[in-house]
């Protein structure tokens, strides 16, 4: 299995180079508005494979959104406006502020507490 940070820098690496000055003419051109649909078709086709119960096409598929999702994160930094990094960043500290319970004051709490606990850090937010 390889490793993730690896993986994810090969990835990066070859998205810069699709989107570079001798990358891909589809690549470059492309925006975050131009990418959408294809973010709402792969998103069926991650669906689809869930009920089909296909782990091999669901690993595909999931590949091609994370995909989209990165190359709408490249085109953000090269706009200046965010990065992967922060896209990355900004949900592992959405994650650990909304389980207070495992990463603050580890405790266990029932279902319906932790429902009201969520309820609570999403209207704070």
């Amino acid at each position: 299995m390889p490793d993730c940070n690896y993986a994810l820098e090969k990835l990066m690496a070859s998205i810069k180079r699709l989107r570079g000055e001798d990358g891909c003419p589809w690549d470059k051109k492309q925006t975050t508005v131009s990418l959408k649909k294809y973010l709402l078709e792969e998103f069926e086709k991650i669906i689809a494979a869930i009920d089909k119960n296909d782990p091999e096409n669901l690993c595909e598929e999931l590949g091609d959104f994370l995909y989209l999702i990165l190359m709408i994160g490249e085109i953000n930094n090269e706009k200046g406006k965010f990065n992967v990094g922060e896209i990355i960043s900004t949900i592992n500290e959405k994650l650990i502020r909304r389980h207070p319970h495992v990463f603050d004051s580890p405790q266990t709490l029932d279902e319906a507490e932790l429902r009201k606990q969520w309820s609570e850090i999403k209207k704070s937010e």
